[in-house]
């Protein structure tokens, strides 16, 4: 009886014992959510009507990253950023996952307003630390107004969009204080936005509005308080921000603006507007340095890809802009006497169909600063109408006065460009200031034919000063040799 009785007391300790492990292990299994001093400037709240526990919002769950887009064949190392998955979670956890419609209340319908749950999904994951993703899964269609995502955040936020987010599209329903930006991100650094999803500005009314009078001509419908549109998607001082494999389509204005950023990587992009869509640029990099703009198609209104002033270490590759549009443009710079400076671009391997200009460059009368260090290479042209074109005499109306002053434009290279060229205007334009000539442009293996096999027309050039290191076709026989007299004089026109 002895020996019995303590077998079974041994056996009631074991199960005992087991039992706390079980127990304890269940518990391990629930991440519990904490509170954190926040950099926003609004709290994050949770839905009213949340579901399930508070501790259910945070899912720690792996999130596999989307295979990186194709790699760019550069071999330039420097600043530049590199496309890639977004950053693996930090060792020993995986990515907690805020799901905008399981956790935070979205709709998702593309009718109820959805705004609140994906802000409150955003403030709850940049108030965490480690990493977070907030999550917009497959399948759901969220009608999202205009927003700001506000960091720093404590730890690096992924926003995961599989699904659809629509703007609304009436003008009139837009409040008079939001009309110039869709979604912002304002000091998200770090952030990556990623997926398989459609971002859907909507913006066809807005093309109809009667201050739109000049559709399709890159800027000329202005930027009154009755003509304000929304870009679709603004990141502003933010700093190693990504976005990839998005689709965007019919933005009222730019579809992306990265504008005061450093470190922007944009890849495996879709961007697509009709082409009568006024202002539509595709990409648009303002006071931004070192960007990598890789493996994406842009069809549009406007520019494929726009550089204003204060663009630094800009790297576009494999890049496909049209049919429609006005290719790949560096400008409009210098307007209304501004300073203006863009250095170290470089464009490579590149295809632009039946646009209205190639790779352009564009200033107007009266400014200053330059542009400098600026490289095309193997880039093919589909019946494009300027293909290769310089105009320092930029202008959207009969009232432009000539200037003593201009932006500096000087050590642009132009290799590899082929192709076809629309026959009604010549396939190569240098028209430089007076004041301040284009210097050291430099071609090679440079080959335009008409695209209707008429006979092919001779360049323009007027005060530009270069060379051909290779025969091309057409001839480029009216460059300047050596440097303008006095040209020195211009030096403080230069910005680095």
């Amino acid at each position: 009886m002895e020996v019995a009785a303590r077998t079974a007391t041994a056996l009631l300790l074991a199960l005992a014992v087991a039992s706390g492990c079980l127990c304890g292990g269940a518990q391990g299994r629930h991440h519990r959510h904490t509170k954190h001093t926040r950099h926003n400037s609004a709290p994050a709240r949770a839905p009213a009507q949340a579901p399930g526990p508070a501790s259910s919002r945070r899912h720690a769950r792996p999130v596999s990253p989307p295979a990186p887009p194709p790699s760019s064949s550069s071999g330039s190392g420097g600043a530049y950023p590199t496309p890639g998955a977004a950053p693996e979670p930090a060792a020993g956890g995986a990515a907690a996952v805020y799901d905008v419609v399981k956790d935070f209340g979205a709709v998702g319908d593309g009718v109820a307003d959805d705004t609140d749950a994906i802000k409150t999904a955003w403030d709850t994951a940049c108030a965490d630390d480690g990493d977070g993703v907030v999550l917009a899964a497959a399948g759901y269609s969220f009608l999202v107004h205009a927003t700001v995502f506000t960091g720093p955040c404590q730890g690096s936020v992924t926003i995961q969009l599989d699904g659809t987010i629509v703007a609304p599209s009436d003008p009139d329903k837009w409040p008079a204080n939001t009309k110039r930006n869709w979604l912002v991100f304002y000091n998200a650094h770090g952030t990556t936005l990623r997926g398989a999803g459609l971002i859907d500005g909507k913006g066809q009314k807005w093309w109809e509005l009667p201050c739109k009078t000049d559709k399709g001509q890159g800027g000329s419908s202005g930027h009154g308080a009755s003509c304000d549109s929304p870009v679709a998607l603004r990141f502003f001082s933010s700093n190693n921000v990504k976005v990839q494999g998005l689709r965007v389509q019919n933005s009222p204005e730019f579809h992306f603006r990265f504008d005061g950023c450093r470190g922007v990587v944009a890849s495996g992009l879709s961007i697509s507007s009709p082409a009568q869509s006024p202002n539509t640029d595709g990409i648009h990099i303002e006071n931004t340095q070192d960007v990598l703009v890789a493996d994406t198609a842009v069809s549009n209104g406007d520019d494929c890809v726009s550089i204003g002033a204060g663009a630094l270490n800009v790297r576009i590759e494999n890049v496909t802009c049209g049919p429609g549009g006005h290719g790949i443009s560096i400008g409009s710079l210098g307007k209304q006497g501004s300073r203006a400076c863009v250095a170290n671009v470089t464009v490579r391997n590149a295809v632009i169909r039946r646009s209205d200009n190639g790779v352009r460059i564009k200033t107007w009368q009266g400014g200053s600063g330059s542009v400098s260090g600026v490289a095309f290479e193997n880039v093919r042209m589909d019946a494009v109408r300027n293909p290769i074109i310089i105009d320092q005499y930029y202008c959207l109306s009969r009232t432009c006065e000539n200037a003593t002053t201009a932006v500096l434009v000087s050590g642009v290279s132009y290799a590899g460009i082929r192709g076809t060229y629309d026959a009604r205007s010549p396939p190569i334009h240098f028209g430089c200031s007076d004041a301040v000539p284009c210097t050291n442009i430099t071609l090679a293996d440079v080959e335009l034919l008409p695209a209707a096999g008429k006979a092919v027309d001779d360049p323009f050039c007027w005060n530009v000063y270069g060379s051909a290191a290779t025969p091309t076709v057409p001839p480029v026989a009216c460059l300047m040799d050596g440097a303008p007299g006095g040209h020195a004089d211009k030096s403080s026109l230069k910005c680095y």
